[in-house]
This record gives structure tokens, sequence and C-alpha cells, in this order.
């Protein structure tokens, strides 16, 4: 095989976050802290995972950091912006899931890290109020001003690339309109403050305008939008959406395609939570809910495909249901209650209890998909880059009318398979076993 054509990694990468709160700033600690201690970056499949080249009886197998010609850590500068925390370091103990111990060797870099005045508008987001807005209410000239924030921190601190990952709040829930299907059409929105208008799609538009790869870590309607995927073609820019798999619905993809493998029948998958953070105070409003509800939903239909399996997939009541309960904070704990049945339609059930941390789990996601669309960016990807939906809930399909896969075991062959192809390495399609 042909190996693909892909730029070096040299020089600086900029990884410019929207939203500078728990999520973002538990990132940034962890990468400074493999920068200055030499801490595991554990959970980063990009930095952690090896990868199987050929046969087994070949015995190659190495870090997928070593394999494919990713930006070092070392090299990644930070910036981004939030409507609340003035920097990194305000941002992770106001947030509260790092403790002091870890912040205090890395203070004065997360401390250096200054976010920008936000895009930002309370409509979407009711439960926040931000403090530290852009004064320009129009929203074409917000749009040009992130633009020129863009291109200030390219220039300020001689980045090569920019990548962009959204980690800020779920915005309430909408539905493509008009606006949204053109190019034309959005700018012409932009310019006569169209009420179905996002802030994070005027973030989204910003940076493909600016030559920047986008990936949305939530679950808003932004690069799934007909005139960002038009963007993103014209522009030669590559997109990825959205919503990080982190807690429960990691654990539905782990469980659901074990039991469509096996031929378990599912009668009911009930699914609760209780979130303490900025993320569960935004949660709490039905519109916002709303939006991160569809995101959860839709992940059981596409791995067990009940039209093809009626009789063991097709009669589930799937509910899932988020509390917000402060004095949990960001330690987010996820029961699920499932009904399934097996020989002789017999019941059983399966209990979960997952008391995980949600922006533990979403810091890697982040680091990833930085160095992945950089390297699509590299590689001269543009468009859906489907192959990352490994990493997201509700993974946007780069084919209409065909969905995403949910299945995580075969989105991760698809991950490694589409780094070995870009490499002029056969694909593995039976076993990931290194």
């Amino acid at each position: 095989m042909t190996a693909r054509d892909i730029a070096p990694a040299t020089g600086k990468l900029g990884v410019l976050t929207p939203g500078m709160g728990a999520v973002a700033s538990t990132f940034i600690a962890g990468v400074l802290a493999a920068r200055q201690e030499g801490a595991a970056p554990l959970g980063s499949v990009s930095q952690m995972a090896h990868i199987r080249l050929g046969t087994r009886e070949d015995g190659r197998n190495p870090l997928i950091k070593d394999f494919a010609p990713l930006a070092s850590l070392d090299d990644i500068v930070f910036g981004g912006w939030d409507p609340i925390s003035a920097n990194a370091l305000e941002a992770a103990r106001t947030c509260g899931v790092l403790e002091e111990k870890d912040l205090a060797p890395i203070s004065s870099e997360m401390e250096g890290i200054v976010a920008m005045e936000a895009v930002f508008d309370q409509k979407w987001v009711s439960r926040l109020d931000g403090t530290r807005v852009k004064s320009e209410t129009n929203m074409w000239d917000q749009a040009m001003a992130l633009m020129a924030d863009i291109e200030n921190f390219r220039t300020e601190n001689e980045c090569d690339r920019l990548v962009m990952v959204w980690c800020g709040s779920t915005e309430a829930y909408q539905e493509a309109s008009e606006v949204h299907a053109t190019i034309d059409a959005f700018e012409a929105g932009l310019k006569a403050n169209d009420e179905n208008i996002s802030p994070s799609q005027i973030y989204v538009y910003a940076a493909l305008q600016s030559g920047v790869p986008f990936a949305n870590g939530a679950p808003n309607l932004s690069t799934d939008l007909p005139c960002m995927m038009q963007l993103s073609e014209r522009n030669g820019v590559p997109i990825a959406g959205k919503d990080f798999k982190t807690g429960q619905t990691l654990m539905k993809t782990l469980i659901a395609p074990g039991l469509k493998a096996r031929m378990l029948g599912l009668r009911g998958w009930y699914s609760t939570n209780i979130l303490g953070n900025r993320d569960g105070e935004v949660l709490d409003a039905p519109e916002n809910f709303k939006t991160k509800e569809e995101s959860k939903l839709g992940v059981l239909h596409k791995i067990l495909e009940p039209e093809v399996y009626p009789d063991l997939y097709g009669n589930i009541d799937h509910v899932v249901r988020i509390n917000y309960y402060p004095p949990r904070g960001d330690n987010k704990e996820g029961w699920d209650a499932i009904d399934i049945f097996g020989w002789m339609g017999y019941p059983m059930q399966i209990k979960i209890d997952f008391l995980c941390r949600d922006s533990i789990l979403a810091a890697p996601i982040v680091l990833d998909l930085a160095l992945f669309m950089d390297l699509a960016h590299r590689a001269g990807e543009s468009g859906v880059q489907e192959w990352l939906s490994f990493y997201l809930k509700a993974p946007q399909s780069a084919v209409d009318g065909v969905p995403a896969e949910q299945d995580l075991f075969i989105q991760q062959t698809k991950l490694k398979n589409t780094l070995r192809e870009w490499m002029g390495e056969p694909a593995v399609t039976h076993s990931e076993a290194g």
C-alpha cells in the first residue's frame, strides 16, 4: 500500500477551546503535568495505546504516537474563550476537579493561559451568567471578532497550526432551520442577528473561515449543519462531532455490543445521573437537557438495529435522566438498570453504578481529538472525520442517509485502520490484539 502524503508536524500547535471550564482546565493541567513531571497521560489513546501492524507473528506493535506523525505534547500551546473564568488556573480552582497538590507545580503556567472574552448569549444557557463577554452585539461582528482572536493567537504564540475543540456548555435544544441550509444563508443570518444562530455555530464559522479544524464536544447543533459541512469542504478543513463520550454512554457502547454479540434480548434500559458541576447546572434547565437527551438516546438504536432484530430489540423502553446535585461536583454517578432476556425468554437484570469523574474522562478525549484533527488536516482531509466517532456520543456521519457506527469496538477498528491506511499499512479486520 502507498502511504498518504502527510505534512510533518513541525512547529507549534495551538489548541483553542471555546469554554475554559472543568473539561478544558483539566485537559490543560494534564498535558502540562505530562510535560513537566512526566505524568502518564492516562486515558489518551493517541499517547498510551499500541497499534498492531501486519500479522501477530510479525510482532510489530508500536505506540500510535510513534507510528503516526502526531504533534508532540511539548509543541502544544493553549488558548480559549470563557464567559466566566479569567484564566485556566482560576477555572481549575473554581471547578474543583483537581486537588491543589496537582495544580501547585503548574500553577504559574496555568495562570498565564488567559481566557479571551467569549461570544455568549444567556438565551442558550439560561443557568449561566456570562460576565466576560464580547462587546459586539451583531453576530457578524462577533464572528469577525473571533476570527481576529484566532489570528492574534496564531501570531502572538508563533503557531504553525491551530485546532479548535468545543469544551463549552450544552446549548438549548434546537432543530436546523432555513438559515442553516447554505453558507450564504448563514452569513446573511449572522448579519441579521437571526435568532436561530447559537454561539457555538458562530465559533464553528469563525474556525472554518480561519482554516482551523473544529471538533464539537457537546451535543449542540453546529458541525452537523449543512452550511458548516459545505464550509468545511469548500475551505478544505476537517470537522468532527458530536458530544464527548465519557461516563454513562461509554458504558452503553461497551455493554450493548456484548448483548448483541451473544443475541441476548433487551427489554428496557433506565439511566439516571447525578452531577453537580457547571454542566449539571446547565442541564438542569429542560431546554438544555433535551439537547443532551437526544444525544444519549440515539446510542442503543444504532448499535442494536431493532429493524434487523425485532424479536430481540424491537420493544425497548429507553429512559435517560440527569439530576443536578451540587454536593457531588464533577464526580458524576451514573446508575443503569438494564432488563435483558435470554433462552426461552427468561428475564435477567444488569445493574451498573459508575462513580466516575466527568472531566477526568473527557480531558484525554480533548487531547486525542486535537491531535487527530491536526493530523487529518495535514493529511489533506476535509469534511466530517467519521473515523473519530470512537470519542463521541452522537457521531456525525460522513454519508447522507447512512448513520455513523456506534459500536465502540467497530469504532476502534475504524480509527486504527484509518491510521494504518494513511501510513501505508494493510487493514486489520479480525483482531486488535497486540
